[in-house]
Formats: structure tokens, sequence, C-alpha cells
């Protein structure tokens, strides 16, 4: 993989929000954690919340979800992004009107249009994982999220007015031996911003193709409807969740959970460090997930019965008439 090089604008890091979160994770307060959500924002109780399993037992075969198409993800555009720590989780913006022109994916039967806004991460701590989305009831330990607009709408809020609004690309990260040098300049930036508020500008941008799995393995995913994975939880995502893990290795990973913080929270002067900031799975209910033509899907049905057993299947079958010699 290629290295990135990282090169930040010299700013002061004095953006601080004030302290207190109308919500939070249960690593910050089990008094506002998810499982109050619901009684925050009425739309987290809903029925097509996010994240969830996916049971690959009940997942349908979907031949008609063609390839997640990628336009601009293999150039770096021009523009400035900013890495921030929003008091929740890392977060990179791609600001600028120049992003929108030149990074985009195009999903589903009617081809919609997506522009990128942002990808932020969710993680859990040293001793447990954290991705949001599980496969199989397995949990993975950090999960990527790419927020895309339907280019439909002008507005964030506007979007959040449909259920088509966003569509919202999922990658699970599995734990590799040596360090994956794609994300050396996220993982370098953390020391930035390890507060609330604290951000940095890019002074260049890369490829998005460089966080990702290879392109040829990017055919194998699962689809659904859902909600942001945090309050308000609007139900106005078009869900993709990609089976192929990225790799990240142990130290990278703890650079997420040892570096950067929670707000302050009470009167306490000491800060939490951010860990197991993802939501548990919710009902999938009355919906269905659907795999792509390539992704795996499991059967308890018995397997059928291919060429290559013809041969010893006649041979028992003569072995069976003919009797003993």
């Amino acid at each position: 993989m290629r290295r990135l090089a990282l090169t930040f604008l010299a700013l002061p890091l004095v953006l601080r929000a004030a302290p207190g979160v109308p919500w939070c994770y249960d690593s910050q307060d089990l008094k506002c954690g998810p499982r109050y959500w619901k009684d925050l924002a009425a739309g987290c109780g809903g029925d097509n919340q996010s994240p969830i399993n996916i049971d690959r037992r009940k997942v349908q075969r979907d031949r008609n979800l063609g390839d997640v198409l990628f336009e601009g993800y293999d150039q770096a555009p021009p523009g400035k992004w900013r890495l921030m720590n929003n008091g929740h989780t890392v977060v990179m913006r791609l600001e600028g009107v120049s992003v929108s022109e030149h990074i985009n994916i195009t999903i589903g039967v009617l081809h919609e249009k997506y522009r990128a806004l942002q990808f932020h991460f969710h993680w859990g701590n040293l001793k447990g994982n954290g991705s949001e989305h599980t496969i199989d009831g397995h949990q993975f330990p950090m999960e990527l999220h790419l927020v895309h607009m339907n280019t439909k709408y002008k507005t964030f809020n506007e979007a959040k007015g449909h259920p088509n609004g966003l569509a919202v690309l999922g990658f699970l990260y599995k734990v590799s031996n040596a360090d994956n040098s794609n994300y050396n300049t996220i993982v370098a930036g953390l020391k930035n911003i390890s507060h609330q508020g604290d951000f940095v500008d890019l002074a260049s941008t890369f490829c998005l193709n460089n966080l990702l799995p290879s392109m040829a393995k990017l055919s194998k995913y699962y689809r659904y409807q859902g909600s942001l994975t945090t309050p308000d939880c609007a139900e106005v995502v078009v869900w993709t969740l990609f089976e192929e893990p990225i790799p990240i290795s142990q130290s990278q990973l703890n650079a997420f959970v040892n570096t950067v913080h929670f707000p302050a929270n009470g009167t306490g002067t000491s800060l939490v460090k951010m860990t197991n900031n993802f939501r548990p799975p919710q009902p999938l209910k009355n919906r269905k997930v659907s795999a792509s033509r390539d992704a795996t899907i499991s059967r308890s049905a018995m397997p059928s019965v291919g060429l290559p057993l013809l041969p010893l299947l006649l041979a028992l079958q003569i072995v069976h008439f003919s009797g003993p010699s």
C-alpha cells in the first residue's frame, strides 16, 4: 500500500464546546447511554433503526444489486479536509464545493447519485471490540462510516426529510500484524484532536480508495434501509455494509482508544478516554437485508449435488445392484 505523507497547517487548537452533551455512550455515563436515546429523541425508538446484526442465514440474495459505482475515490481532490473531535467520534469533514463535484457514489436500481460529506469511526476499548454492525453476532474491532447525501437535495436537512436522503457505506476492520500505512495520516493526527472541538486542517487531501479494501473485493456487501446511529436517529439512510474487512494494526487501533477524549462531564476535571462509542445492534423487525451477488450467505439446506459427485454416485449404484461377487 502506498504511504501517504502527513502535513498539517499550523492552526491554534483552541475550539472547545461547552461541557455536557444531551446524549452520550455508556462509557461516558450510564444515565444518557443508548438505552435512553429514545427518551431524548423519539426517532431513536423507530422501526427502522441502525445498526443491526447481519444474520447471513436470513439475508436474501438480490442479483439485481449491482456494484457500487465510485466516482472520484481514486483521486486526491482539491480543497481542504478537516479532521475533528466532535465529542462523540473522530470525523473527517470533506469540505468545499470541489469535493461534491469530485467524490460521489451511485447505488440502487434507480442509479441514484450521492455526494460524499464526511467519514468517521466507531471503536471499542483495549479489551473489547467496537463495531456498530455485527455479522452473525460477531463484533469487529472498529467500523468506518462514509456518509453521502443524495444529490437530489440541496441541504443535509432537506435530505433528512426523505427515506433515500442519505447513503452510508460501512466498513469493518480486522487486526493485522503490520501497520496499515494508508492510515498514517489519520492516526498521526489524533494527537492534535485530543479534546472535543479540536480540529486540524490537512494541507492536502488523498484518495479515499486508499482507506478501503481493493475495489475487486467490494462486490460483496449487504444492503438495508435504516437510520443514523446517533440521535436523532433519523430513518433516512440506505445502508451498504461491505463484507471484506480492512486491516489495521493493534497499535493503530490503540491510538484511537488512548489519544482521543470525550468532553468533560459534570464538575470533574478529569477527561474520559473516548472508548466504546458504538450503538448496539437494533431489532430488524419487518425489514429485509439483501445480499449482493457475491456476498456470503449461509443456508441450512442440504447442498445440491454437483457434477464431480456423479461418478461416485454411479459407482455406488453399481456396487449396490451388482451384489457380492
